[in-house]
């Protein structure tokens, strides 16, 4: 048996074994897609420092041992669904413990006409062939196991679907709750967020653990926009350092379609965040933003990918890291532009902060280019605090250590203050400053 063989067959035999159990069993084409993605993860395995695109990660923390697929059942209490809420911000919220909607734990009142928020477990039972027809078509091909595995076991999540011309004034949070049924269990949820023509939805997606326990997170969500929708979709994980999360966004734009992603990595033992935009017509626009901490031995991996199908499309790219201990993180960083997009015009940056000698990135933005009318740019930065700055604050009357947590907070603050909704940018703010305290700083220094 391969080593990529080995490290899922726990996997493909728990999938055999609760297929019957999955919503919407017996629907042909759900059938065939799960046994498919069964498949490709019997033939990928578990990505390894081998893959390419996992050179500069390890998994054999997460393969070690293999995680129990969690069922849905496990309670989640409710005292801790309340301290994660974020202070003044008013939003449908729906609630998933181990990748289970909790009906009695969300906030769905008052949905406008034209929205529809729902767990995709109990969509799929109602509407089985219609949503069935939807999952996947963001997705293309399975680029890792990782995905090929949440496929598999296609169960339960958010759909959110937004009709033609509506446009949502409040945001919609979905927040994940990793640990509910305990240690070494594994999570998979899928989201699917459909906007029609013309429309506009804010979504905050927020991944947290219960506990400081060995969990693995694998999410995926799909974003379909159609002509002249916008989303503003934020993406949020603050796993315990003993857990993992491995997540994915993937996107198709319409015509003159606009999205706005921003993802925020504060903690975690493993994270790994992929993210694949295609825009697929005329005047479509894709913001990607992103900030990752990565102290003690945390280690964050980024990867995205911006495909330009279609002319005159635009597309912006910035990450920030700030790293300190022996924190590691991964930014790759690929724009392709197809031949015949013309005119389309591409930025891409990645910088990155170190904060000790044993902190360590691996930075790689890079550009495709198969049309010859196109503005394209890229770059990337590793480097320390500038100590002159350090100096000139030092000279106003500012200690040293309160002079490095200055300048590291502004410098993060770069990407949180992109972020449009502002009950969401105080609270990330405040979970920064916590996490970047001088006491952090102080033993990242040494």
């Amino acid at each position: 048996m391969s080593e990529g063989a080995a490290n899922v067959a726990a996997y493909v035999a728990a999938q055999r074994e609760q297929a019957p159990a999955l919503p919407a069993f017996g629907t042909p084409s759900l059938d065939a897609s799960r046994a498919q993605a069964l498949e490709s993860l019997s033939q990928l395995g578990l990505p390894s420092q081998r893959d390419e695109d996992w050179k500069y990660t390890s998994t054999r923390a997460i393969t070690r041992a293999a995680f129990t697929p969690a069922v849905a059942g496990a309670p989640c209490p409710r005292e801790f669904v309340s301290q994660t809420t974020i202070d003044g911000l008013d939003a449908w919220r729906l609630v998933f413990a181990d990748g289970f909607w909790q009906p009695e734990l969300s906030l769905l009142d008052d949905l406008p006409n034209g929205v529809q928020i729902s767990g995709l477990g109990q969509s799929l039972g109602s509407e089985p062939q219609r949503i069935a027809a939807l999952l996947g078509s963001a997705l293309g091909q399975t680029p890792h196991g990782f995905i090929a595995m949440n496929s598999a076991f296609i169960g339960d999540g958010a759909l959110i679907e937004i009709a033609p011309g509506t446009r949502v004034d409040k945001p919609i949070e979905l927040l994940f709750i990793s640990g509910c049924s305990g240690e070494g269990f594994l999570s998979l949820p899928r989201n699917l967020v459909v906007m029609g023509a013309g429309s506009q939805a804010a979504v905050i997606e927020r991944h947290v653990s219960l506990a400081d326990e060995r969990l693995l997170s694998n999410s995926v969500s799909e974003l379909i926009l159609a002509d002249n929708a916008s989303l503003n979709y934020q993406s949020v994980q603050q796993v315990a350092p003993r857990g993992f999360h491995v997540g994915g966004m993937f996107a198709r734009l319409g015509r003159s379609a606009r999205l706005q992603a921003t993802t925020v990595t504060m903690s975690g033992a493993l994270v790994r965040n992929d993210a694949l935009v295609n825009l697929d017509d005329e005047g479509g626009f894709a913001s990607l933003d992103g900030l990752y901490l990565a102290f003690g031995r945390s280690h964050v991996d980024n990867h995205t990918h911006i495909t330009h199908n279609a002319p005159h499309c635009v597309s912006r790219e910035h990450y920030k890291g700030v790293l300190g201990d022996r924190g590691h993180a991964v930014f790759h960083g690929r724009i392709v532009v197809q031949p015949g997009a013309q005119k389309t015009d591409s930025v891409q940056n990645n910088q990155n902060l170190l904060l000790s000698a044993d902190a360590e990135v691996d930075t790689k933005p890079q550009l495709e280019i198969y049309a010859d009318d196109v503005k394209c740019a890229h770059g990337a930065t590793v480097g320390q605090l500038d100590e002159t700055a350090v100096f000139y604050l030092m000279s106003r009357g500012i200690d040293r250590q309160a002079a490095r947590r200055m300048l590291t907070q502004a410098f993060a603050a770069d990407v949180l203050n992109r972020i449009e909704l502002p009950a969401l940018r105080s609270y990330l703010e405040a979970q920064a400053a916590q996490r970047l305290s001088p006491e952090q700083i102080r033993e990242s220094e040494s």
